[in-house]
C-alpha cells in the first residue's frame, strides 16, 4: 500500500485536533489537574498537566500509526484489498479516538465529568463502527475476530464476521441509547458489560462451531 499524503490529510487533521485544543487551553490549566474519574464521574486521580501530552493525546496518534502500518506488515496483504473501506474504517476509528481525547481534555479543564455514561456511549459507537465494517473485513492477523479457526479457514472468517457484524452494530446502538436513558452509572456499567460479553463471546463460539462442521464435512 503506497502512502498517499493528499488522501491522508483529512485523517491527519483529525489526529492533530486534540493537540490544537490542548495548546489553546494550556495556559489556563493549573499545574495539578484531574486525570482519572470513577464510574460516578467523581475525580479520584490527580497529576501534573504535562501528563496530558501523553494522556490522552496519544490515543488518535497511536491509532493512526497502527492503521497506517498494519497493511505494510500484513503477510497476506488482505487489508490492501479492502481499498476504500479500510480507509473509511481508519478515518472513523481515528475520529472516535480524537473525540475521546477532546472529551478528556475538556473534562480536565473544567474539572468535571458531566456525564459518566459518555465514555460508554463512545465505546458503543466504536462497536457499531466495527460492526458495520466486519462483513467486508478480509482475513488478517490484526483487525477482527482473530481465533485459531477464523485465521485457518477463510470461510469460517467470513461467516464469523457476518455474525459479528449483526451483533456488534445493534449492540453498539443499544449501548448508546441506554447510556442516554439510564442515569444510574452502576446499572449502566452492568448492562454495558453484559452486552459486551455477548457480542464478544458469541462470534468466538460460533467460529469454533463452523470450523468443526467444515472439518467433519472434509473427513
Amino acid at each position: 500500500m503506497n502512502y498517499n499524503l493528499k488522501r491522508e490529510i483529512p485523517v491527519l487533521l483529525v489526529v492533530i485536533l486534540p493537540f490544537l485544543y490542548l495548546g489553546f487551553i494550556w495556559s489556563s490549566l493549573p499545574e495539578r489537574v484531574p486525570i482519572h474519574w470513577n464510574s460516578e464521574g467523581q475525580i479520584n486521580g490527580w497529576g501534573s498537566k504535562s501528563t496530558l501530552l501523553f494522556l490522552p493525546l496519544l490515543l488518535p496518534l497511536l491509532t493512526y500509526l497502527l492503521f497506517s502500518l498494519t497493511p505494510l506488515i500484513d503477510p497476506k496483504k488482505k487489508l490492501d484489498s479492502m481499498g476504500n473501506k479500510f480507509y473509511q474504517l481508519k478515518l472513523s476509528i481515528v475520529l472516535l479516538m480524537s473525540v475521546v481525547a477532546l472529551f478528556i481534555l475538556y473534562s480536565t479543564k473544567n474539572q468535571s465529568f458531566f456525564n459518566p455514561n459518555f465514555v460508554l456511549m463512545l465505546i458503543g459507537l466504536l462497536f457499531a463502527v466495527f460492526g458495520n465494517y466486519f462483513p467486508s473485513l478480509k482475513p488478517n492477523y490484526f483487525i477482527g475476530i482473530k481465533t485459531p479457526w477464523t485465521l485457518e479457514n477463510e470461510t469460517v472468517w467470513k461467516k464469523t464476521h457476518q455474525l459479528a457484524g449483526k451483533l456488534w452494530f445493534p449492540g453498539g446502538l443499544v449501548i448508546i441509547i441506554l447510556a442516554f436513558i439510564i442515569e444510574n452509572p452502576k446499572l449502566m456499567h452492568i448492562i454495558f458489560l453484559t452486552i459486551t460479553g455477548i457480542i464478544a463471546i458469541f462470534p468466538i463460539v460460533y467460529s469454533y462451531i463452523i470450523f468443526k462442521k467444515n472439518s467433519q464435512k472434509n473427513i
